[in-house]
């Protein structure tokens, strides 16, 4: 059986292979090795924060000329065994008070660091929340109330980002300040799209280039309710909270993207003799609106071509939760594809997160067939009130089509592939 007849026998098992082959690219045993820096005179201390943290240790582990220490803290159920790096876990997306203590360890840590010392920053998303340190004047009931109205709100991850840097005694550079005069080396897995650094956990080694003023402007225009403190501190002058700046012996260097796993995804696909359009790998906005979009797409180009065809986009979406359901951006994205397809046949798709975690659930994202709504309403379960209620896990859940990879101990965000036979 050739590949072509294997893709078009079972298509979902292809998805899965193709979206495995995505990850796999952007696993830190592959990325971060040839970005190692030179060993220093003196010690070496390794931190980190987010998704990838733990495997990012392993990695330096296996490849560092030398003696190394330091502790990174990754998500409950994201550690992996590391032999001089101490693996701390805490909660994402809401901080707990592990959070915190990760934190004030890490800062303590690099306060002893000397000129001849390097600090080796291993950074991925989820950070913000893994590294939870409150500015003066907030605490961390403060911290964890703004972090779930920013995750209801619907804005983009950019501009939730810039909240959390202003109300931080650790983020927007201030991790790498406390390590001076030692020389801070960042490397950075990212998961925003645009790939700015300063963003990606919201920036603990990056100098912070935004303002309260426009973070304010943020809960504005979101109408995210702050507690009363936080709100506060925001309205205070800029000047009391100027951002830092950079520290001048500090280098930055993306070692993995959305781009990267699309690219492998892209070669992958080509060589099984599909047509392939890249769709970008930066896309924000609703996710349902997004999937709708693409779903125009897909029936245009399934009726103007006889030959099979796959489009890949990365990026990420965007849930206004207006109610209390089970879900993630990605399976809302694939229901509101579902319902503009309207049972369409020969288009399938995948949605799902990189880090294998959609949203705060169990599942990486999902897979939509042809017949996923029939099999729904077969099941008992309205694909319009999912969507409504957010609550479009359940759909899936129902359909038996979750995609469930357990951790991946890596982060670029969202993929999602749209496979069109003719």
């Amino acid at each position: 059986m050739d590949k072509t007849t294997r893709r078009m026998d079972n298509p979902g098992s292809w998805l899965r292979r193709l979206f495995n082959h995505a990850v796999q690219a952007v696993q830190p045993r592959q990325c971060l090795p040839s970005h190692l820096p030179a060993r220093p005179v003196g010690r070496t201390l390794v931190v980190g924060a987010g998704k990838a943290a733990a495997a990012m240790a392993q990695a330096v582990e296996a490849h560092w000329p030398g003696q190394l220490a330091g502790l990174v803290v990754t998500r409950y159920g994201h550690g992996a065994p590391c032999r001089q790096i101490e693996v701390l876990e805490a909660a994402h997306p809401v901080p707990d008070g592990l959070s915190e203590q990760a934190a004030r360890r890490m800062l303590a840590a690099v306060a002893s660091l000397g000129e001849d010392d390097l600090l080796l920053a291993l950074i991925s998303g989820g950070g913000s929340s893994l590294l939870c340190l409150p500015a003066p004047g907030i605490t961390l009931a403060d911290k964890q109330a703004v972090a779930r109205a920013l995750l209801r709100s619907g804005a983009p991850i950019a501009a939730i980002n810039t909240v959390r840097s202003q109300l931080s005694a650790i983020k927007g550079g201030r991790l790498a300040a406390a390590a001076a005069p030692a020389r801070v080396v960042s490397l950075v897995i990212s998961d925003i799209p645009d790939n700015n650094p300063a963003l990606v956990a919201s920036g603990p080694t990056i100098a912070s280039r935004s303002t309260r003023a426009e973070a304010l402007a943020i809960v504005e225009r979101y109408a995210i309710e702050l507690p009363e403190r936080v709100r506060l501190l925001l309205e205070q002058p800029t000047a009391a909270r100027e951002p830092l700046p950079q520290a001048a012996r500090q280098s930055v260097t993306v070692i993995a993207t959305a781009a990267d796993a699309l690219a492998a995804a892209q070669h992958y696909a080509a060589q099984d003799g599909l047509r392939v359009q890249l769709l970008g790998d930066a896309l924000e906005g609703e996710a349902r609106a997004l999937g709708r979009a693409h779903a125009r797409q897909a029936l245009q180009l399934q009726a103007a071509s006889k030959r099979p065809q796959l489009l890949l986009s990365g990026g990420e979406t965007s849930v206004t939760l207006r109610a209390s359901g089970r879900g993630g951006r990605n399976t809302e994205y694939l229901l509101g594809l579902a319902q503009a397809l309207a049972g369409a046949p020969g288009i399938f798709a995948l949605a799902a997160d990189t880090d294998g975690i959609d949203g705060s659930e169990d599942n990486a994202g999902a897979l939509l067939y042809p017949d996923t709504l029939a099999r729904a309403r077969a099941a008992g379960v309205d694909a319009a009130a999912c969507l409504a209620n957010n609550n479009a896990y359940d759909l899936f859940a129902a359909t038996g089509d979750l995609l469930m990879t357990g951790p991946t101990r890596t982060n670029v965000n969202d993929f999602r592939a749209i496979l069109i036979n003719p």
